[in-house]
């Protein structure tokens, strides 16, 4: 297996790995939750790695999920004495515990590979070096089977707590009422971020963290409904960012960490202009139509007003009306156009007369205004 391959799947494990919690943070709102677990974790990796001297430690890995949960409960614990909002606790606690990780490696561990740049960025490239070997026999890169164990974890555990999760997420007081308790879940939904951010934190770095939980899940989140759906689109979009990612970095010579987090905010631009519901042309095309639906009811309403009366030939004539509507010329000629395609009005020369179905329809919208 070649180096270049190597790199790209552990980037698609690492990935996957990642959007998998990251849709229960998306859909739970708290997104940025897990940007502060993948910087808070670093004193704890530090101190980990003051006792056993060995960066491929297993120590290290649990000392850092341990600090994850201690940034959660941290978080939560502001956030219950209500003096300061949800955002604020999280923009209080992980400064404070990443600066206290960054001190400690400055003062402390200057002179090994534990240095703040390959925190913040990670580097993919140098993944395939660090080898696990087994009675002598290359079993292929270290980080390649730990993201692969991670994500074997995750599946297991969203797998077994399907249902709690997904009741605890969609509505937690309806989930306390039946009996679960939402705090064992959260603390387990967290436990789980922590595993999936420090697993991940060698390799491609907390930023990427960040960008293979948030995005891809924000993407599935633009275009599923349901949460089954969102984890599989959430994932493929993961895998897919990764591969465009490694490729973009690969023919630009530029950072691979930062092109996959580039890819990932460009998927999400995607679906967030292109989501068939939730995209911004669906939703210009959903107002430019809601826009003309109500033009046409004006229209048919000031004809029904104004049918049948001496001022019909000034009011109901073409030239004239976009001034009595107070409309332009172009928004007449479209609302009008539509208007007649819909057989709601009807043309005498120049001269607009509602049909049945257009005064049926005007009756209804004075009917509609006047109950509200």
């Amino acid at each position: 297996m070649t180096a270049e391959l190597e790199i790209v799947l552990i980037a698609v494990v690492t990935a996957v790995a990642a959007a998998l919690p990251g849709t229960y943070l998306v859909l739970r709102r708290t997104a940025m939750v897990s940007d502060a677990i993948s910087h808070a974790i670093l004193p704890g990796i530090v101190v980990a790695f003051f006792f056993t001297h060995d960066l491929n430690s297993p120590i290290l890995l649990l000392a850092a999920a341990a600090t994850g949960l201690l940034t959660v409960f941290l978080i939560e614990g502001l956030l219950g004495s209500r003096l300061v909002p949800e955002d604020a606790s999280i923009g209080l606690v992980f400064p404070l515990l990443f600066s206290i990780g960054v001190i400690l490696i400055s003062r402390y561990a200057g002179d090994v590979h534990l240095d703040t740049d390959s925190v913040l960025l990670g580097e993919l490239a140098f993944a395939p070096f660090d080898r696990m070997a087994l009675g002598g026999i290359d079993l292929g890169p270290r980080a390649l089977w730990t993201m692969g164990a991670i994500l074997l974890a995750n599946l297991g555990f969203i797998f077994i707590a399907w249902k709690e999760l997904k009741l605890a997420t969609v509505d937690a007081s309806l989930a306390a009422l039946l009996g679960f308790s939402p705090a064992v879940i959260h603390y387990s939904l967290m436990a789980m971020v922590s595993l999936t951010a420090v697993g991940a934190f060698d390799a491609v770095g907390s930023i990427l963290v960040v960008a293979l939980m948030i995005a891809p899940p924000a993407t599935a989140y633009l275009l599923m409904d349901r949460i089954a759906p969102m984890l599989w689109v959430g994932s493929g979009a993961a895998a897919f960012s990764a591969v465009l990612g490694y490729l973009a970095a690969y023919l630009l010579d530029v950072s691979i960490a930062g092109s996959m987090a580039v890819a990932c905010g460009l998927v999400f631009s995607l679906a967030l202009a292109l989501a068939p519901r939730r995209g911004l042309v669906a939703q210009t095309r959903r107002r430019s139509a809601q826009r003309l639906d109500l033009g046409i009811r004006m229209l048919v309403v000031h004809l029904l007003h104004h049918q049948g009366t001496n001022a019909a030939a000034e009011e109901c004539r073409l030239p004239r009306l976009h001034r009595h509507l107070q409309w332009s010329e172009a928004r007449t000629r479209q609302v009008v156009g539509e208007a007649e395609q819909r057989l709601l009005v009807e043309r005498t020369g120049d001269l607009l007369m509602a049909t049945t179905e257009g005064r049926r329809l005007a009756e209804v919208a004075i009917v509609g205004e006047v109950v509200g």
